[in-house]
């Protein structure tokens, strides 16, 4: 059994070497110039849109973070700046 597998592999060596890699068909040979450029379209338009829900979402947590400044009690601005306010 031993022989076998190993003639096997040998046979599957060749088979790969045999291709030099100008002729080695890629992906995007493949496929074509029409598919290719549809992906591409649709990966920079996925993109677009994951920056601009980033950027929605950066937003929204500066606004959150404005009005929680905005509605804080006496109290817990007291608390927070303490006697280091100027007198104006």
């Amino acid at each position: 059994m031993g022989k076998k597998r190993k003639q096997q592999q040998h046979a599957n060596d060749g088979m790969t070497a045999s291709l030099p890699k100008q002729e080695a068909v890629t992906l995007a040979d493949q496929l074509g110039g029409d598919v290719l450029a549809k992906l591409k379209a649709a990966k920079q338009d996925l993109t677009a849109k994951e920056q601009a829900a980033e950027e929605e979402r950066q937003a929204k947590l500066a606004f959150e973070r404005k009005q929680r400044e905005k509605n804080k009690s006496f109290e817990e601005l007291l608390n927070e700046y303490g006697d280091k306010g100027s007198k104006f």
